[in-house]
């Protein structure tokens, strides 16, 4: 089925970053090959990317090309590497977006793929929508389901019911489709009342498991909220997304024991009853509210690399060999960028991080706002 025309070509006056589809996160190789989204939630990653007031999705390379490009990138590997759809600049089951995910997944799962895949939405996740992806037969697919329970327009026009209902039709329908309830961003003083986290955790019911975190605050979000009359939520704005440490305590006492992640792949893998491609179980104070299920599958999947195979990977992103450390909590590395050490976690499930960019016990990678 041949979808293009549902969807405008991208302009020629597109910034650079977005004309480039394919990029490395954590949470995996990210495809996106639409860009434009009207849903105007004010945290948006679109601001850092010069493409908010594009509100009309737009095509920048057809589906066939697009995972070509994906599939052929330099750090992609055959039922490894995680694969992220449609997440830097639309929501993937927007009307005429869908059409375009549904037809890219189909395509990667032709291929006899039987990589990690995850698609986040905030939108109207149908019956029918959940009966195509159910077709797919190689690929690990997983729905992330964002709620934030947030009512205030000026953060979120998007009314949280949408995810809700999104929720319970995965929950009715689906099965070999995992949905997770995507709690984000989680404010201090804004939607992280009693209530709020009660209403999480029924959610919570819903869903194979809930992954939470807090608010990306960079320059670009925070000069447009100011724009829009929104009081700065946090005094500073940081690299990391920021949840301080008292509100995870509480979310941690309100949830009482419920398969909670830290960690999106750690949410993942549990889903899948698989271990965490990211190898978070070396940082132990973050493994430390999973079920004891998954700790003893990412335990047996834990294997300290040698030096050798990760010198091999470094050559193969270009990583100088100089400064590069290995222990059983996690592989160090300098002057690295992020796109070189998630090409090493993924390819050994092992954690990488850069000597200047330090991992602090029990903060749990995040900013330093609210744990000093």
């Amino acid at each position: 089925m041949k979808t293009d025309i549902l969807l405008r070509k991208a302009p020629p006056d597109l910034p650079s970053a977005l004309r480039q589809i394919v990029d490395y996160r954590k949470s995996g190789l990210s495809l996106n090959h639409i860009v434009g989204c009207p849903l105007d939630c004010g945290y948006c990653v679109r601001h850092l990317f010069a493409n908010f007031e594009m509100k009309k999705p737009h095509l920048v390379l057809d589906d066939d090309a697009a995972v070509r490009e994906l599939v052929e990138h330099w750090a992609f590997r055959k039922d490894i590497t995680p694969i992220q759809l449609l997440n830097r600049a639309t929501d993937p089951f927007l009307p005429g977006v869908k059409d375009h995910l549904i037809r890219t997944l189909e395509i990667l799962d032709g291929k006899g793929l039987r990589n990690p895949v995850l698609v986040i939405t905030r939108w109207r996740v149908e019956p029918d929508d959940i009966q195509r992806l159910e077709r797919l037969s190689n690929i690990k697919l997983t729905i992330l389901v964002t709620w934030s329970g947030i009512d205030d327009t000026r953060l979120e026009p998007v009314e949280s019911s949408i995810a809700e209902a999104s929720l319970h039709t995965l929950r009715a329908t689906a099965s070999r489709t995992k949905a997770i309830l995507y709690w984000r961003p989680l404010i201090a003083g804004i939607n992280d009342t009693d209530a709020h986290l009660a209403r999480a955790r029924d959610l919570s019911e819903q869903a194979s498991a809930t992954v939470f975190s807090g608010l990306f605050h960079r320059e670009e979000i925070r000069s447009y909220l100011r724009s829009v009359g929104f009081e700065d939520a946090y005094p500073e704005v940081a690299r990391r997304k920021i949840l301080p440490r008292d509100l995870e305590a509480r979310i941690l006492t309100a949830f009482g024991g419920r398969p909670l992640f830290r960690k999106t792949s750690c949410g993942i893998a549990f889903a899948h009853r698989s271990a965490d491609y990211n190898g978070h179980f070396g940082l132990k104070d973050v493994c430390d509210i999973c079920p004891g299920a998954q700790v003893e599958r990412c335990a047996t999947a834990h294997a300290r690399p040698t030096p050798e195979r990760v010198h091999e990977l470094a050559r193969e992103c270009g990583l100088s060999l100089d400064h590069i450390g290995v222990d059983d909590r996690r592989i160090e590395v300098k002057n690295s960028t992020e796109q070189q050490r998630y090409f090493i976690q993924h390819a050994l499930n092992y954690q990488v991080h850069d000597a200047v960019l330090p991992h602090f016990p029990r903060r749990h990678g995040r900013a330093e706002i609210g744990w000093s």
